[in-house]
C-alpha cells in the first residue's frame, strides 16, 4: 500500500518553515514531511530521528533528490537533547513529530504489527530493541498484562483476555498475530464481536505501546522539545489515539494557557507565559484527504509556540 503523509499541508503550514531555520523531524517515516520541510528551509538545515533503520535507508534518496542540508539519526527521538547537543545546537525553530506508525510497517508482515496478516509477534520500530511482542505476551504476569491492556488499550475485557493469555501460553507459547487474535476473540461476548472495528484492535495497541515504550517516551521528548525552541520556535504534533493526544494537549495546554484565578481574590501580577496555544482545537484530516487515506481519520494535529 503506498504511504501517505497524514495533514501534510496543515502540519507544515502550522510550522511556518523559515528558509534559513533550523528544523527537527522527530519522525522521519518514510520522508514525507521531512522533505517538505527540507524544500522550505533553503539556507538551514534539517535533523531528522527515526529508530527504524528501513525507514532511514528509503527516506535518504528523497532528501537527498531535494538538498545536502540536512542529518538523519538514527535513535528514538526520546534522546532530542542528546541528539542535539551531539550536533552542537542549542536552540531550534521548529519540531515536527507524526507519532503514527507508518502504512509500510503496517503492511510489512514481518514487522506484526497488524492484526490483518499473520506473522510472529513483533510490534518493534527499532529492530534493534530487545523487546518485542511475543516477550510481552509470553513473558509479562496476568497482573502486567491486565495493566497495559486496561491502560494503554482501555479494554474493557483486560482481565479475561490477560487469564486467558496465561492459561494458554502454559500449553504453548502464543507465537503469531492470527493466534493471539483468536485468543481476544474467545474472550470476547457475541455482541462485541458483532460491533464494527477489529476485536484486537485495543489489545494490539496496547502491546505496541508497551514494546515501544511510547507514551514515556513522548513525555520526555515534549518537555526537552520545548526547552529547546528558539522565540517564535514551534512545536507540532499529529497524535492518533487518545492516550497521545491526551498527553500532548495537558502539556500545552499547562505550557500556554493562564492558570484560572479566583476572580474575588485580588490580582498581585500577571502570569507571564512563555508559549502561547497555535490551535485550542486539534486540526483534522479534511474529507478530501480521508477518501485518499482512511487511517488519517484518527488523526489530530496540534502546536505550541514559544514567544
Amino acid at each position: 500500500m503506498k504511504h501517505f503523509s497524514v495533514l501534510l499541508e496543515e502540519s507544515i503550514a502550522m510550522l511556518q518553515i523559515k528558509d534559513d531555520g533550523i528544523y527537527v523531524d522527530c519522525t522521519l517515516g518514510r520522508g514525507g514531511h521531512s522533505s517538505e520541510i527540507l524544500k522550505r528551509c533553503r539556507q538551514g538545515h534539517l535533523y531528522s530521528i527515526d529508530c527504524d533503520m528501513q525507514a532511514i535507508q528509503e527516506s535518504r534518496p528523497r532528501l537527498e533528490a531535494i538538498g545536502s542540508n540536512f542529518t538523519i539519526i538514527h535513535d528514538t527521538f526520546e534522546h532530542l537533547g542528546t541528539i542535539l547537543d551531539a550536533q552542537g545546537i542549542d536552540k531550534v525553530d521548529g519540531i515536527f513529530m507524526d507519532l503514527g506508525v507508518s502504512s509500510p510497517q503496517f503492511d510489512d508482515e514481518n514487522r506484526g504489527f497488524s492484526y490483518r496478516m499473520d506473522a510472529r509477534l513483533d510490534m518493534r520500530m527499532d529492530q534493534m530493541s530487545e523487546l518485542d511482542a511475543w516477550k510481552v505476551v509470553n513473558e509479562y504476569s496476568k497482573e502486567e498484562l491486565e495493566r497495559i491492556f486496561r491502560c494503554y488499550g482501555e479494554e474493557p475485557f483486560a482481565s479475561k483476555i490477560a487469564s486467558k493469555i496465561v492459561q494458554i501460553r502454559e500449553e504453548k507459547p502464543i507465537d503469531t498475530t492470527f493466534e493471539l487474535v483468536d485468543v481476544i476473540k474467545s474472550c470476547l461476548p457475541m455482541k462485541v464481536l458483532k460491533k464494527k472495528g477489529h476485536p484486537a484492535k485495543q489489545v494490539f495497541q496496547a502491546i505496541r505501546i508497551e514494546v515501544n515504550q511510547e507514551l514515556s517516551q513522548l513525555e520526555i521528548v515534549l518537555e526537552e522539545g520545548l526547552k529547546r525552541l528558539a522565540p517564535g520556535g514551534r512545536f507540532v504534533i499529529i497524535t492518533f489515539h487518545s492516550l497521545e493526544d491526551r498527553l500532548v494537549k495537558n502539556v500545552f495546554k499547562e505550557k500556554g494557557v493562564p492558570k484560572k484565578v479566583d476572580k474575588r481574590l485580588p490580582v498581585t501580577g500577571i502570569e507571564n507565559l512563555e508559549f502561547r496555544l497555535i490551535n485550542r482545537k486539534p486540526v483534522v484530516a479534511t474529507q478530501d484527504e480521508l477518501e485518499l487515506n482512511n487511517r488519517s481519520h484518527s488523526a489530530k494535529l496540534r502546536g505550541i509556540e514559544k514567544i
